[in-house]
């Protein structure tokens, strides 16, 4: 699961990379509305959502005390 975790992460960032080396204003065409800071910001949160999946699967250690 973390593979392709990885894998989504490092897509969305190339296309990211690309977006913002050639940004590109908001338009409509024939009623169809493109809006890029939109697409950005879903890509960024696509990133952010990689991240925090990844953290929690990392292994962590749970301390316990019996009592008797």
């Amino acid at each position: 699961m973390a593979t392709r975790i990885e894998t989504i992460r490092a897509q969305t960032l190339e296309r990211i990379e690309e977006l913002t080396a050639a940004p590109k204003p908001t338009y409509n065409v024939g009623g169809q509305s493109v809006q890029w800071a939109q697409y950005l910001k879903q890509l960024q949160d696509t990133v952010d959502w990689c991240d925090s999946q990844l953290q929690s699967a990392e292994p962590f250690e749970i301390q316990a005390q019996g009592f008797t």
